[in-house]
């Protein structure tokens, strides 16, 4: 069956077989490899994209669960070659380890950000609950999303 799509602001028809998850599709059809399978159960967070504006894991969505849907993935959220101020925190506050973890932490930080411009450490570990880091004792992460909020608040922002 065919199902139609908007990822990070471009409209795509992909082909998919009913079983087939968002998370196949974003990988291996649209090639969008920022989007990490971990665990494949919903549990660790790696896969997590924004749909329709909520955080959702990727690989518990069935590709025509997504038809009609508006999809945000780590690769959106750099516009014309510039990183977004949560990327940037990311790497400034030296939160990115082995990176695996990292597009799922950035795309529910973002969610949380959008929602919420001055969040609280418990705001942020609410937020990040969905997501596991397996190298880090998230410090740093929460570090880097508090810096993030202060960079957009000051103007840091940019689309997507």
């Amino acid at each position: 069956m065919k199902i139609e799509l908007t990822v990070n602001g471009e409209n795509r028809k992909v082909d998919v077989k009913p079983h087939t998850r968002l998370l196949d599709i974003l990988r291996e059809d649209l090639g969008l490899t920022g989007t990490k399978e971990g665990c494949g159960k919903g549990e660790c967070g790696a896969c997590t994209v924004i749909m329709n504006d909520k955080v959702v894991t990727s690989c518990l969505v069935l590709a025509i669960q997504a038809d009609g849907a508006e999809i945000l993935t780590v690769e959106g959220l750099t516009q014309e070659d510039k990183l977004h101020p949560i990327q940037e925190s990311f790497i400034e506050k030296g939160a990115v380890q082995c990176g695996f973890c990292i597009p799922g932490m950035i795309m529910s930080s973002k969610k949380l950000l959008d929602d919420n411009n001055n969040p609280t450490d418990d705001d942020i570990k609410r937020a990040l609950s969905g997501n596991i880091c397996r190298c880090t004792g998230y410090v740093k992460i929460i570090d880097a999303v508090k810096s993030a909020a202060h960079k957009m608040r000051s103007g840091g922002e940019v689309n997507g």
